[in-house]
């Protein structure tokens, strides 16, 4: 058989990656799970740090109380921080989702909207965070709110920040780490 490069879930791959980077607005509305819950991203900066995230309220994504399912409101959330992260720090750093917690703060009716924002302290802070101990944990959080400006729910993103030169310490008796890819 050839080689991984020449596999057609290689080309699937690479292309969709090519057709992310030309229009990541347009591939995050066709993702599946966003999709299936009528999650919109509305707006991506050209810097990628802004982004604006809506959901109605409709049939699909309501509990049984007639709400916003507490998963379709944490979908809204899930990669946005980590894709701003990595496109805003560059090749010289690994970015890691370690964690995330959901406070659910008030039902959600009708329409919610999530504008995520990195500011340049922010990324400053990442970088010397990073610089300073090979890696940083960084727990980043943003609000769910809805029409009315109140906050429906608050999600608390745990990333991992790492330099790509940074090589964890292993024990001695631990085999070589393993690879995804």
């Amino acid at each position: 058989m050839g080689s991984p490069e020449k596999t057609p879930s290689h080309w699937l791959r690479a292309g969709l990656l090519a057709l992310a980077e030309r229009f990541p607005r347009l591939v995050f509305n066709l993702y599946p799970p966003f999709l299936g819950t009528g999650i919109w991203v509305r707006e991506i900066s050209p810097d990628y740090r802004s982004i604006r995230v809506e959901m109605p309220l409709r049939f699909y994504n309501l509990n049984y109380f007639g709400t916003h399912f507490g998963g379709s409101l944490y979908a809204m959330c899930d990669p946005f921080l980590v894709f701003m992260t990595v496109k805003n720090l560059g090749p010289d750093y690994r970015v890691f989702d370690k964690g995330a917690t959901i406070r659910f703060r008030r039902p959600g009716c009708g329409r919610v909207h999530v504008h995520f924002l990195l500011t340049d302290e922010r990324l400053a802070a990442l970088r010397e965070a990073a610089d300073r101990d090979g890696k940083a944990d960084v727990p980043l959080t943003v609000d769910v709110v809805d029409s009315a400006g109140e906050t429906v729910a608050q999600v608390e993103k745990l990333l991992q920040v790492r330099r790509r030169d940074y090589v964890e310490p292993r024990p001695p008796e631990a085999g070589p780490p393993g690879r995804c890819r």
